[in-house]
């Protein structure tokens, strides 16, 4: 079993800059690809970023490419979601997630087995 605790979100106006942590326990994520997801009121969970086991390739959506920065320490079992230019839209809550082993495409919900329980972000114009 692995637990997901998420922090560093808040409030930051347009324009501003948030790194949110996500801290593993329970067991090692050093041999897991990891992402982050992001869910606004009303809408479906979605794919913001993610990031191989060794860190070595990373994947964002179009939205929050070249704005997002993913990276990991394995050492301290963490990953990290560096957010800049931030926009009222970028809204929701953020949740980073561990991917099963063997799994499917890395932007797809199913592919993740564990999930934190979200740390809130919002950003006014």
């Amino acid at each position: 079993q692995v637990h997901l605790v998420e922090s560093g979100g808040g409030l930051v106006q347009a324009g501003g800059s948030l790194r949110l942590s996500c801290a593993a326990s329970g067991r090692t994520v050093g041999n897991r690809d990891m992402a982050w997801f992001r869910q606004a009121p009303g809408k479906e969970r979605e794919f913001v970023a993610a990031i191989t086991r060794n860190g070595g390739i990373t994947y964002y959506a179009d939205s929050v490419k070249e704005l997002f920065t993913i990276s990991r320490d394995n050492a301290k079992n963490t990953v990290y979601l560096q957010m800049n230019s931030l926009k009222p839209t970028d809204t929701a809550v953020y949740y980073c997630a561990v991917r099963r082993l063997g799994s499917g495409i890395y932007y797809s919900i199913n592919s993740y087995q564990y999930w934190g329980h979200g740390t809130q972000v919002t950003v006014s114009s």
